[in-house]
């Protein structure tokens, strides 16, 4: 599995530049650049397994940044953090890089509808003991453009078994809000 995810990450990794430049040379008012900052709340789903009294939600934070390929399609990189659960004194906290595909569906000129998929390096700590590992992420959201720079959007989004063999496994949870700048 984590041979798929890395290839899939490093095959779009590979691809965005020579796309982004050809959509550049077409001059396509789609496209572009952009970033993005979003606040929400997490679930550390399973974090808490076997523990009496734990908080599993607490404040999650991202900051990303994209190209817009075309109208239906983008390419993100981002930082995620997860936030914490807590359980008395112990606390497990979790962050994630990330790098996504999105798939859009115009419902109007400035709402849409997404999905998201792709691969994360993640790293939990708990008890002086840290874990890194690498899987899927996905997600769906909506969006609403202000102005043909600026953009909101709600979403949600899971990391898929975080933590590893001295870290019980779990997964996380995201909802959240964020504002999108683009650069046209």
């Amino acid at each position: 599995m984590k041979k798929v995810v890395f290839a899939a990450t490093l095959a779009a990794s590979m691809a965005l530049p020579s796309i982004a430049m050809a959509q550049m040379m077409r001059g396509d008012a789609n496209t572009g650049w952009y970033a993005g900052a979003s606040v929400g709340q997490s679930k550390l789903k399973d974090a808490c397994s076997g523990i009496g009294s734990c908080d599993d939600k607490d404040t999650a934070w991202r900051i990303l940044g994209g190209y817009q390929i075309n109208r239906n399609f983008a390419a993100e990189l981002g930082y995620h953090d997860l936030g914490k659960a807590t359980a008395g004194s112990s606390t497990l906290k979790a962050n994630a890089w990330e790098l996504v595909a999105i798939g859009a569906f115009p419902v109007a000129n400035q709402f849409s509808v997404y999905g998201k998929l792709g691969g994360y390096r993640g790293e939990a700590k708990a008890a002086g003991t840290k874990e890194t590992n690498t899987d899927l992420t996905y997600g769906l959201g909506v969006q609403y453009d202000f102005s043909r720079n600026l953009g909101v959007r709600g979403e949600w989004q899971r990391y898929k078994d975080l933590g590893g063999d001295s870290i019980v496994k779990f997964d996380a949870d995201v909802l959240s809000v964020g504002l999108l700048w683009r650069f046209r």
